[in-house]
């Protein structure tokens, strides 16, 4: 089993050392494709020169095929000798049709196959490529496409229900962003400029998202946004969002006929594509990436994954995965492995500032170990003691904020939390520090006993590494919102099984790991009103008092993933 650390910058190239393009570009635009309720989709296609029906990279995207979008998917893979279509979905950049969004992928995808078979320059060779929403678009129809040969696909994930609601809680400030970035893909503004909405909409969206205008709270954090949550959109863009209310309204349910049509995790182990997956640790859509390479893993494929330390928007993040794409679109199309590396994994170790390469995720020889909540606001891997539960309180109207963590647009990089943590609604769990370095590679859970005057509430947990100088920097986290569902016992406790996001990371000799356990992160999650209605139904607020219990019949832990020291 190779296992090597590989020391290569940030932005690695998996390109083959002195490959030059070798094709010139021709383009053709705006090429009609019908869909079959009558609507026109436009699409681009670029044709390498001198090569004949070579393999077709087909890209659908709602961002516009023009500027650096045709520059980074078009030219750049044409000069390689790859066909490229690159289609804009309905109701954007001169397709017909409205934007429903995630709703049209499956049907428009299929029609779109449809009509590359008939064109004489179809060769039979079908790839697909793209991150976001364009990997989302994949998935949409890759079970359902034979001559689809390979897919690279990066930030993305098969459904982005659980996304929207993680671990049941409405993440609020990413659902709000992008809903607002395509209430302006009308096509007026080209390329990336939809990234970039205009300015009195972007000082709106802020002040949404910075809970101003409210005054100050108690810790000189700022109070949340008064008005109804969803009045945001106005706040926001000026105008109703259609989608933004629609997930707000009542799609919190997976089973719902809204989220029937628009999630394929169902399907991922029925793709035969060659995929590879390029991820974040610090991707909104990483958990459910994840997933995606579970199900074809049980499903006896094997993808390629390769995470960095990257957030969604990270442009680091886009030459990694073009080069990686490159790479296995030659292998996978042109039968050219030269470029592919030996193990299927790559992951960027944090702390470490090293790549590794491993057989598989979670890497072999990872074990889950429990680090306990403790007595006196301690953390460490022994049994607790005998010892009264911790408590706090939750205020929806104060609720507690958020520094750092995963969202859609934006810088999700760690942060600095100390200032958080010296909140009253946040408790703090600290090791000792520690007598040499702990490398942690894989899931993280947290597994919490608790005690509510609520039923209606939701659990945060977040792991910081905190270095010698005392900056406490966010590693990973992950939201529960619990109802009168989960069951409680006889003392009124619950246990509760929290998923936080998954971790590469190296936490050094004389640095200490940190365990926050709040009920609030806003404005990444929506604040729990406390009382089970509806989160457009502008009932009132209801404030919660909590108990954390960590005795030894009430061993409460955070799971943490330990691989053998290097």
């Amino acid at each position: 089993m190779v296992d090597l650390p590989v020391r290569l910058p940030i932005s690695w190239t998996v390109q083959r050392p002195g490959r030059r393009p070798a094709h010139r570009v021709r383009v053709r635009r705006n090429l009609p494709v019908p869909m079959p309720d009558g609507v026109i989709l436009l699409a681009d296609h670029y044709i390498p020169l001198g090569a004949t029906r070579p393999p077709i990279i087909l890209i659908r995207t709602p961002y516009g095929r023009g500027g650096p979008f045709g520059w980074m998917y078009g030219w750049a893979f044409a000069r390689h000798g790859f066909q490229v279509v690159l289609q804009s979905c309905r109701g954007g950049f001169g397709s017909g049709g409205l934007l429903d969004p995630l709703a049209d992928e499956h049907a428009d995808g299929l029609a779109t196959v449809e009509w590359l078979r008939r064109q004489p320059w179809y060769g039979g060779s079908l790839a697909m490529h793209g991150p976001s929403y364009l990997g989302y678009t994949q998935w949409a129809i890759a079970a359902e496409t034979p001559d689809l040969k390979a897919m690279a696909t990066q930030v993305t994930a098969s459904c982005f229900r659980d996304a929207a609601y993680v671990g049941g809680a409405f993440a609020l400030e990413s659902s709000l962003i992008w809903t607002t970035l395509t209430a302006h893909l009308d096509g007026r503004l080209p390329g990336m400029a939809p990234l970039f909405v205009p300015r009195r909409a972007r000082r709106a969206l802020l002040s949404a998202l910075s809970a101003l205008p409210g005054p100050a709270g108690p810790d000189g954090a700022p109070e949340s946004w008064g008005g109804p949550i969803t009045e945001l959109d106005l706040l926001a863009a000026g105008r109703p969002l259609p989608f933004f209310r629609e997930l707000l309204a009542n799609h919190a349910d997976p089973a719902s006929s809204y989220w029937q049509k628009r999630d394929f995790s169902g399907t991922v182990d029925r793709v035969t594509a060659e995929v590879t997956m390029t991820g974040g640790w610090y991707d909104v859509f990483l958990p459910w990436q994840l997933k995606d390479y579970a199900a074809m893993r049980a499903a006896g494929r094997q993808p390629y994954l390769t995470i960095g330390p990257w957030h969604h928007t990270d442009v680091r993040h886009g030459r990694a995965a073009n080069n990686d794409a490159l790479a296995w679109f030659r292998a996978h199309l042109l039968d050219d492995p030269s470029g592919l590396r030996a193990s299927p994994v790559r992951l960027f170790v944090t702390g470490a500032d090293e790549w590794r390469d491993h057989p598989d995720w979670p890497p072999p020889g990872t074990r889950p170990v429990r680090w306990h909540l403790q007595p006196g606001f301690a953390l460490s891997t022994g049994n607790p003691a005998p010892s009264e539960p911790d408590r706090y309180r939750y205020d929806p109207a104060h609720p507690t904020p958020v520094l750092g963590g995963p969202v859609l647009i934006g810088d999700s990089s760690p942060r600095d939390n100390r200032r958080l943590e010296a909140r009253r609604d946040v408790l703090v769990y600290t090791s000792d520090a520690l007598a040499e370095d702990i490398e942690m590679i894989g899931p993280v859970t947290a597994d919490l006993f608790l005690r509510s005057t609520n039923d209606h509430a939701d659990v945060v947990v977040r792991v910081c590494d905190v270095h010698p100088g005392g900056a406490s920097m966010n590693v990973c986290e992950g939201v529960r919102r619990l109802t009168p569902a989960l069951p409680v016992g006889a003392d009124g406790v619950r246990r509760v099984e929290v998923e936080l996001w998954p971790m590469g990371h190296r936490f050094r000799r004389g640095h200490r790991i940190r365990v926050h356990v709040a009920s609030g992160a806003y404005p990444r999650i929506a604040r729990n009103p406390g009382t089970g209605a509806a989160l457009t139904a502008g009932s009132p607020m209801v404030p919660s008092d909590h108990e954390v219990l960590h005795d030894p019949g009430h061993p409460s832990a955070v799971v943490l993933p330990h691989i053998a020291a290097r």
